[in-house]
């Protein structure tokens, strides 16, 4: 009686051996033609998506790091020509570019401002003059109104540009988070059919029959899980850090429309 659990556990441990030190290459060699175009597929996404990975991950990494960089040397100067010089080698950071376009409609807006409005105003006499003085501060300040309404159209065109750029392909990763699953699941369905129409074929029931098919088709699934899994992760893990700029150039618009607006007003 003593001898009897050994005896059991000599097989048992047999089988695991052997199934552990199985070849995934070999199985994958030996399935059918369905299940391999499915590994194909998820192949396909698994490879595409981890490209993505890292890229963006080095993307968003350099645009917080350079974000960071320039909120500091846009709030430590006044002076704006600077700050725009100085910004141009922060191609990543979202927010350097929303000032860049900020900055060059504010140059357009002082060209459009500076030639022909000086001209009259110097042409003019002193009796016109006088007389266009009741007018001239309600005009003036509905021109810097519609001025500031431009430069904030500008600035939310840029800030939808940035948008787009920073979601650019995140897409594709929460497609791979929610497809392939299923479309492993596909492969082993697919897989466990084949392995059943070959027991019909056979006549046989056995374990040594219906084991190697149902374990090739697993494979799909298995393969599904580890391209999905790294997908979804991923695109929380982004879908975060975007987010996160996403606010901060938010926060820019306000407060550089703000500091503009001061500015024009005061002047």
């Amino acid at each position: 009686m003593l001898d009897f659990p050994f005896v059991a556990l000599a097989p048992l441990g047999a089988f695991s051996e052997s199934a552990i030190g199985s070849d995934i290459v070999q199985m994958i060699i030996h399935a059918g033609p369905m299940v391999k175009f499915v590994l194909l597929v998820l192949f396909s996404f698994s490879f595409i998506s981890w490209t993505i990975i890292f890229m963006k991950f080095r993307l968003l990494k350099r645009a917080a790091s350079q974000t960071d960089d320039f909120l500091e040397l846009f709030w430590e100067n006044r002076d704006m020509k600077r700050i725009y010089t100085e910004s141009e080698r922060m191609g990543s950071s979202p927010v350097a570019s929303l000032f860049r376009a900020g900055y060059a409609e504010l140059s357009r807006i002082k060209k459009a401002q500076a030639g022909p409005d000086v001209a009259q105003g110097r042409a003019g006499t002193e009796g016109e003059m006088a007389t266009a003085g009741k007018g001239s501060g309600r005009e003036t300040m509905a021109v810097q109104r519609a001025l500031m309404d431009n430069l904030e159209r500008s600035l939310k065109k840029a800030t939808i540009d940035q948008h787009n750029k920073l979601d650019r392909a995140l897409s594709f990763l929460a497609t791979t988070g929610n497809t392939t699953p299923f479309i492993g699941l596909f492969g082993t369905v697919w897989g466990i059919m084949e392995s059943f129409r070959n027991i019909g074929l056979k006549g046989s029931a056995n374990l040594a029959v219906v084991a190697p098919g149902i374990s090739e088709a697993l494979i799909a699934t298995a393969c599904g899980l580890a391209a999905a899994i790294p997908a979804v992760v991923a695109y929380n893990y982004f879908s975060q850090r975007v987010s996160s700029l996403n606010s901060e150039m938010d926060i820019f618009t306000t407060d550089f429309l703000t500091m503009v607006g001061r500015r024009a007003f005061v002047n």
